[in-house]
C-alpha cells in the first residue's frame, strides 16, 4: 500500500482558492505608502462626512449636535477673543509640568525596579496598590494639603501618570535578554556598564512607547484637575460650556484636545524613529 508523500511545509495544507493574495488584508506586513496615506485621510474624512450628513439631513437640535460649520464658527469666535488661546496655554502648561515631573521620576524608578529584583520586591506591591486607586479620588486630599492653586492640579496629573509609567517601564526592562548582560560581564563590564550601556539603550523604544501612552492619561486628568477652582483651561472651558448648553464650544474644546494629543503622539513616533533607528528597522 503506497503512502502519499508528507508535506514539506504548512503551505501545502492551505488551498490557494481560500487564501487569495490581497493588498488590503496583509497580515503583519507593510502596506503600500499610497494606501497608508489614503486610509489615514479616510479615518478623518469619513467620520467628518457622517457628522455633516447627520446634522444637514437629520432633524437634530443643534444644542444636542451642532454642525461642523457651527463648531467652526464657535472656534473662530473663541480664537478671536483669545479666550481659546489662553485656555490652551493653561492646559498645556499643567499637562507639561505634571507629565515631565512624572516621567523624570518614573523612568529611573522603573529601570531600577526592572533591573534589580530586590528593588522590585520592595516597591512593586506598593505601586500595584496605588495603581488601582483612581487619581481623581485624591482631589479632596490635594485641596486640603496644597490649597486650590496650580499645585494640586499638577500633582493630580503626577499621581495619575507616575505609578503607571513606572510599572510599564519596569515590565519593559524585565524582558531584556540575560545573554546581553552576561556578555557585558564577559567583556569586563560591571553592573553600572550593564545598566547604562546595555539595558537603557535596549529598552529606550519601550520607554518612549510607555510615555506616549501615559501622556494620553495626563490629558484625561487635566480635565478633572481644572475643575479645582480653575479660571482658565480647556477642561474649565468644556465644563462652563456644558453648564450653559453651549454644545458647539464643548466640541471645540474636545477637538483642540484631540489635535494636541495627536500632535504629541506623532512627535513621540518621530523621536522613536530618530533615536531608535535600529528598533524601527527591526520592527
Amino acid at each position: 500500500m503506497s503512502q502519499s508523500p508528507a508535506p514539506n511545509s504548512i503551505q501545502s495544507y492551505i488551498k490557494p482558492s481560500t487564501m487569495k493574495p490581497t493588498v488590503f488584508w496583509r497580515l503583519a506586513e507593510e502596506i503600500p505608502q499610497s494606501l497608508h496615506i489614503g486610509l489615514t485621510i479616510a479615518s478623518i474624512a469619513v467620520p467628518l462626512f457622517i457628522w455633516w450628513a447627520v446634522t444637514a439631513f437629520g432633524n437634530i437640535d443643534p444644542k444636542f449636535l451642532p454642525s461642523p460649520a457651527d463648531v467652526a464658527k464657535a472656534f473662530g469666535r473663541l480664537w478671536g477673543t483669545r479666550e481659546l488661546l489662553k485656555d490652551t496655554v493653561a492646559s498645556l502648561w499643567r499637562v507639561g509640568v505634571g507629565f515631565l515631573l512624572a516621567a523624570a521620576f518614573s523612568i529611573p524608578v522603573g529601570v531600577l525596579m526592572g533591573s534589580f529584583p530586590s528593588i522590585r520586591a520592595f516597591l512593586e506591591p506598593l505601586f500595584g496598590l496605588m495603581r488601582y486607586m483612581p487619581a481623581p479620588a485624591f482631589i479632596p486630599l490635594l485641596i486640603l494639603y496644597l490649597g486650590i492653586g496650580e499645585a494640586p492640579k499638577i500633582m493630580l496629573i503626577f499621581i495619575g501618570v507616575f505609578f503607571f509609567n513606572s510599572l510599564m517601564v519596569m515590565d519593559t526592562v524585565k524582558f531584556v535578554p540575560k545573554d546581553l548582560i552576561e556578555a557585558t560581564y564577559m567583556l569586563g563590564g560591571n553592573r553600572l556598564a550593564a545598566l547604562t550601556q546595555v539595558i537603557v539603550p535596549h529598552v529606550l523604544p519601550g520607554i518612549l512607547d510607555a510615555c506616549r501612552i501615559n501622556l494620553a492619561a495626563a490629558w484625561q486628568l487635566v480635565i478633572v484637575s481644572e475643575l479645582i477652582a480653575a479660571t482658565e483651561g480647556l477642561g474649565r472651558r468644556i465644563s462652563v460650556a456644558g453648564r450653559f448648553l453651549k454644545t458647539d464650544e464643548i466640541f471645540v474644546g474636545l477637538i483642540v484636545i484631540g489635535v494636541i494629543g495627536l500632535s504629541f503622539d506623532l512627535l513621540f513616533q518621530y523621536l522613536l524613529r530618530v533615536s531608535c533607528q535600529w528598533s524601527s528597522q527591526k520592527r
